[in-house]
């Protein structure tokens, strides 16, 4: 048991699980020819310079279509050039390491750090294995965190305005706001790269077509959203499992959101906790999870952002953990992780937590506790005691 305590805890095996399990999962994808996103994405450039709708199906070169905003389109240019079976491995390390990066950035030691990793490996996989995006939106919103507490509000101010032009998820870093020391240089920061993001797309185009482009992304995220609200894939989510369990496919999702932004914003209640590391963590954490949780688009591999929030959460908690924190935290790994994958029994896949959308339980347990936690969480304690974990 001591030994693989060690196994576990030592920061190159765990460093080989985040990237190993990554790559393995983007190759097993090349080899079963599932790499229908990528596709997606990398024709998002073609159709750019092409001047060709972005968000319109092409059958003759992948299924479904593309969501993302005109800017993804250049993110995901250096890679359009090369052979597919390049261009995945190289995008999938792209993203692992992305995130692992921004995770190496936090206000935490090593040993916390190669935690998260450890918790999140097999969400990553499961991410990497649908060749997504989600990995680079998550580093993004922990980046905007990361400058906003370096001071480098014109950096985080980008990483906002990057992730919010590429995915919607990404408007979530305004949550750290609150915690800039130089509110009017972000606030200034964040008009100059809004209009960077828009406009740059267009020395690559045209300005009437990119300007066309927003208007079609929005009717392509409504026409989602409808879709959504039947779909077995998406719609991870608190509404969803409600629509799912209680067998209501029209349930608005006014009646979960309303009240999860009023949770969300009530955290923000202890204004004398705003410099305090822990609560920031907190938030950061919270700020993971609410907008998976809460949105009709989201579907399994779209869980890694909330995972990440699970995994800050936990190494953020008080020492001794409680029983009850390590329940939600196996329950978490289990039913979030494990469930869609063939560690989990089948059956119970298939006719329990896919069928009603289990997978965003977990998460909102630990997001309510999150929420509770900033309410009444002592903000002149000191920092939690840290996770054991060898180097060597």
């Amino acid at each position: 048991m001591l030994t693989i305590k060690k196994l576990f805890t030592n920061k190159y095996f765990v460093l080989t699980l985040w990237f190993g399990l990554s790559f393995i999962a983007a190759i097993k994808e090349l080899l079963i020819h599932q790499i229908n996103n990528y596709k997606i994405y990398k024709y998002t450039f073609y159709n750019l310079i092409h001047q060709q709708n972005l968000f319109s199906p092409y059958p003759q070169f992948f299924e479904d279509k593309n969501h993302y905003g005109p800017i993804f389109a250049l993110v995901i240019a250096p890679f359009y050039m090369l052979p597919d079976a390049v261009g995945v491995l190289l995008w999938s390390t792209f993203n692992t390491f992305v995130l692992y990066k921004a995770v190496t950035l936090l206000p935490i030691d090593t040993k916390k750090q190669v935690a998260i990793f450890l918790i999140c490996a097999h969400e990553l996989m499961t991410a990497s294995f649908s060749v997504q995006v989600n990995p680079f939106v998550t580093a993004i919103i922990i980046l905007s965190f990361v400058f906003i507490k370096k001071e480098k509000d014109f950096w985080a101010a980008c990483m906002v305005a990057l992730g919010t032009f590429i995915k919607l998820y990404g408007i979530v870093g305004l949550a750290f706001f609150f915690f800039s020391e130089h509110k009017l240089k972000f606030t200034l920061s964040m008009v100059f790269w809004s209009v960077v993001f828009f406009v740059f797309p267009m020395l690559f185009s045209s300005p009437q077509f990119v300007v066309q482009c927003y208007q079609d992304w929005y009717h392509s995220l409504s026409d989602k959203d409808i879709q959504n609200s039947t779909s077995t894939m998406q719609d991870i989510s608190v509404k969803g499992m409600a629509r799912r369990i209680f067998d209501v496919p029209a349930l608005s999702n006014i009646w979960f959101l309303v009240p999860g932004i009023i949770l969300f914003f009530s955290s923000y209640i202890r204004f004398d906790a705003f410099k305090n590391v822990n609560y920031q963590l907190l938030i950061l954490a919270s700020t993971l999870i609410f907008p998976i949780i809460f949105s009709s688009s989201s579907e399994s591999p779209t869980y890694i952002i909330a995972f990440v929030g699970v995994a800050i959460w936990f190494i953020n908690l008080n020492r001794p953990v409680t029983s009850f924190e390590w329940f939600l935290l196996i329950f978490a790994i289990v039913i979030t992780s494990f469930s869609p994958s063939d560690l989990f029994p089948k059956y119970l896949s298939t006719h329990v937590t896919k069928k009603y959308g289990l997978k965003a339980l977990p998460c909102l347990m630990i997001w309510l506790k999150i929420v509770y936690e900033t309410w009444t969480r002592r903000i002149e304690q000191q920092p939690a005691a840290p996770i054991a974990v060898t180097a060597s």
